[in-house]
């Protein structure tokens, strides 16, 4: 059964806007749907992230919780996040979910990817 935490686990948080836009976008997913974030090998900088809608869980998923929205996050996955701040931020740009992830050393010009410290 996945562990369920309240606005951070094991240092990582959400924000305000990622969690509204977590909300948002699950209403229109299958019932009991959460974001999945999972760190899989790859990428421009060696690691990357992968974002899904995911309505099941696994023994070593945790769970983040804030003002309706759900993050699951695999426990290998935790290991490389600690400290980041899942935000959702909308420019001129476009809109996108952004990992700021003090554990990575470096990254890749879209963000997606990274070099753990």
């Amino acid at each position: 059964m996945a562990q369920l935490e309240t606005e951070t686990l094991a240092q990582v948080a959400l924000s305000d806007s990622a969690a509204k836009r977590i909300a948002m976008i699950v209403q229109r997913e299958a019932p009991g749907s959460r974001l999945r974030i999972a760190i899989s090998g790859g990428g421009c900088s060696g690691f990357q992230y992968g974002f899904t809608f995911d309505a099941a869980t696994q023994a070593d998923d945790k769970i983040i919780a804030k003002d309706g929205a759900e993050v699951v996050i695999d426990e290998t996955s935790l290991g490389l996040m600690q400290g980041a701040l899942i935000d959702f931020v909308e420019d001129l740009a476009g809109a996108a979910f952004q990992i700021r992830n003090p554990q990575a050393a470096a990254s890749c010009g879209c963000g997606n990817s990274f070099s753990p410290v």
